[in-house]
This record gives C-alpha cells, structure tokens and sequence, in this order.
C-alpha cells in the first residue's frame, strides 16, 4: 500500500517543485507572465532608463546546447550602480563576490517565468554589513520597482 501511495503522490511532488524552486533562501522571486528573455529585455530597458549599467547578459540555455545539454530558458543579467554597491565593499570588500548584481530569468518546466535576484539584506548578513542601512533600503526599494517594472502586464 505504501508502494501505491508514493507512486500516486510522486506526480504530484513533481509539478509542484518549480514553484518550490523560486523558494531559495535570500532570493527574490517574482513570476513573470513574459518569456525569460523579454523579462530581462524589460528588465534592461529599465535599468537604461535609471542610468544603471549593463555589464553581461548571458543566456544560459544557448551556453548549455552548444555543449549538447538541454536547458529549458534561463538568462542572466548582471548590472550595478557603483554609487550604491561601492559603499557595501567600503563596509567589507567581500560584497564583491555578490556584486554587481545578477538578475536571473527561467521559465520553469510548468511554464510559468520567474525574475529572481539576491536580496541586498541577505547579501549584507553574509558579508557582517551592518553600518549600511540607509543604502540596503535604496537597493532593495531600486530592485523591488526595477523587477516590478520588468514584470509588469502591458
């Protein structure tokens, strides 16, 4: 009976690990209803409009066909504002390992797309940031309406 049960339940655990994958510790995840590459083409445009650089977009799917791996969409975005993240090195230079920071975009094996990137809080507790208050509450309220912006219904 045990044997049945888990059978009958496997299916089920499946479908609901994409959802669970957006579920990381210290990660911000939003659904997006666009595909993985137009979220990051609405995330960039955002960041061009905030004077944010662009310093790589690597699509991980391409990287991974080219070397015979099948990869459903997934891309990455790495930008920065060095009058914000330049403050978190002068707290501890390690921040340099997280930034610039990384926008990552999937559309999971159910279909549904996800924006995720590191939390700046979670990022400064790795680091033992604690005399940057005032520029973690600039960087998570510029990410949380950039990402808003980049997942937005038009």
């Amino acid at each position: 009976m045990k044997k049945t049960l888990l059978t009958a339940l496997l299916p089920l655990a499946l479908i609901a690990t994409p959802a669970l994958a957006a579920d990381v510790p210290g990660m911000i995840a939003k659904a997006s209803p666009h595909s993985a590459s137009e979220t990051l083409d609405r995330l960039e445009n955002a960041l061009a409009a905030n004077d944010i650089g662009v310093a790589l977009r690597w699509d991980h799917a391409a990287k991974a066909d080219g070397v015979d791996i099948e990869l459903g969409p997934t891309e990455l975005l790495m930008f920065g504002n060095p009058a914000l993240g330049s403050h978190l090195f002068t707290s501890q230079q390690t921040a340099g390992i997280d930034l610039p920071m990384k926008a990552l975009a999937w559309t999971d094996a159910g279909g549904q797309t996800w924006l995720a990137y590191n939390d700046p809080e979670w990022m400064a507790e790795r680091h033992g940031i604690d005399d940057r208050d005032d520029i973690l509450d600039t960087m998570s309220n510029a990410l949380d309406n950039l990402t808003n912006a980049a997942i937005a219904e038009d």
